[in-house]
Order: structure tokens, then C-alpha cells, then sequence
């Protein structure tokens, strides 16, 4: 299991194709063959893509609303990169499928952006519309492992077939409600689906809220991600987050090994 990696922004931009460079208008480009292979289908009808991708992302009371919004604007800013669009492309069928989910109690298990095909940046900016559309609510405790729960069956339901099949969570605490994390971990390995991780390690600490005195990061390594290629990356501020997701999503497109692309400098 590939653990904390550190990615290096220049090999990283030098691996991803620059394809989708110089968009000027995404529309122009909707119908040409050059970014639309044919589509396949398994025998029950399920688009096969390169990627089902679920965004599980933390608004418990220890994420407040601006944090909250922040990481809806850093998914946003990072699937509409020319590199992550360039990735889709390049793929073996060229398109993916994402979700957006919010998550904090048990019973707090929310849709923000329901299953979309991302094949060009206009099908990422129509996600980034709905997501920026969206009100906030938070919850109040941190039930990781409901989250994970409710991840894997959204992936089991859909239209989609991934090649690969991912859960992307991303917070800034250890589980504190909810139904086993262990349990949740282990069906998804079950299901051969990966569940990565962005540890969040503010160092703004809110008055009302307790502090984390945890190791975020490591704490997800040991209980959270899952699966052969599955990684963490950390992030302290907004600039951090919005990197390492950018970094993440073109990993996990590509489906590479984090450690192809670590600094070894």
C-alpha cells in the first residue's frame, strides 16, 4: 500500500498530456471525434468508464462554512485544470464519472452532485455549476465510516462500469460516530473499490470547537484508505488543498503509482 507521498508539481505537469490546453470556448469541441470515442456498454447497460469516482467530503461541526465552501471551490478549480481534463481524455475511453457527496453523521449522508459524466471542461464546469449552485448544511459528528458505507453503495447502484472504481474522502478528524470504520474499509477492499484520502490539518482553530490533536494524516493511513495503489495527501490550507486534489485526480485518472511521480530530488 502506497503511504504519504509528497508529489512533485514539475513531474507532475510533465507527465500529464496537455491535450486539453487553450480551451478558448469547450462547446466548439462538443461533438468532435477527437475527444469522443465510441461508447461500450456492459451487457446490463452500464456506461463503461475509465473512472467512477465518488468526492466524499467532510462538513461536520469541526468544518465550518467557509471551510465547507472552500473544498466545493477546490474540486471545482481542480477538475476544470487543463492537466485533469487533458488526463480524462487521454484515458482509455476518454470520460469518467464523478459524484459529490457530504457527509458528517450517520444519518448525514447528502448528494450535493449527483453521478455525471465528465468527458470535456464543459461537462466539468456543468459539474462545477451544480456544486457552486448548492446550499450548505453541516452536520455535527464525524462518522467515516457511513460515509464510506453510503460511498460503495452509490458506486454499486449507478449507470457507470469503471475500469477503476475510487472513494476520494477528505477531513480533518478521526471517526467519533457512526457504524464501523473497520467494517466500512473492508467491504469496499471487498468490492475492489480504493479509497484514497486529503488530510486536512488546519492550523486555524475555531473557539467553539474542540482541537484536533491527532496526526490527521497518519491516522488515515492507518484506518482510513484502502487498496493497492491507495494513497493520502496532506493539506493545511486552501492553496494546499486545491493542489493536492489537482495532483490526486491525475494520479487516479491516470491510474499511475504515486511514487512515479514523487520528488526524488
Amino acid at each position: 500500500m502506497i503511504r504519504l507521498v509528497c508529489v512533485c508539481l514539475v513531474l507532475l505537469v510533465g507527465a500529464a498530456p496537455t491535450l486539453a490546453q487553450g480551451f478558448a470556448d469547450p462547446s466548439i469541441y462538443a461533438d468532435d471525434d477527437l475527444f469522443h470515442g465510441q461508447r461500450e456498454y456492459t451487457e446490463d447497460g452500464r456506461l463503461i468508464v475509465d473512472l467512477e469516482l465518488v468526492f466524499a467530503v467532510d462538513v461536520s461541526a469541526s468544518i465550518d462554512e467557509m471551510e465547507a465552501l472552500q473544498q466545493r471551490q477546490g474540486h471545482v478549480q481542480a477538475l476544470a485544470d487543463s492537466d485533469v481534463i487533458s488526463s480524462i481524455q487521454a484515458g482509455g475511453h476518454g470520460r469518467i464519472a464523478v459524484m459529490y457527496l457530504e457527509w458528517a453523521d450517520a444519518d448525514f449522508q447528502r448528494v450535493v452532485a449527483p453521478w455525471t459524466l465528465i468527458e470535456t471542461e464543459a461537462d466539468a464546469l456543468a459539474f462545477a455549476a451544480t456544486l457552486a449552485e448548492a446550499n450548505f448544511i453541516s452536520g455535527r459528528r464525524t462518522a467515516i465510516g457511513a460515509a464510506l458505507s453510503n460511498s460503495v453503495d452509490l458506486i454499486q447502484s449507478n449507470n457507470f462500469q469503471g475500469v477503476r472504481r475510487i472513494i476520494d474522502l477528505s477531513g480533518d478528524g478521526p471517526q467519533n460516530a457512526g457504524p464501523s470504520l473497520q467494517d466500512a474499509r473492508l467491504a469496499a477492499e471487498a468490492a475492489e473499490i480504493t479509497i484514497n484520502g486529503i488530510s486536512m490539518q488546519s492550523e486555524r482553530q475555531h473557539p467553539f470547537r474542540p482541537p484536533v490533536n491527532i496526526d490527521v494524516g497518519r491516522y488515515f493511513e492507518n484506518h482510513v484508505i484502502v487498496g493497492p495503489r491507495s494513497f493520502v495527501l496532506p493539506s493545511r490550507t486552501h492553496e494546499d488543498f486545491v493542489e493536492a486534489l489537482r495532483r490526486k485526480l491525475i494520479i487516479e485518472i491516470a491510474g499511475l503509482f504515486p511514487v512515479e511521480m514523487t520528488d526524488k530530488g
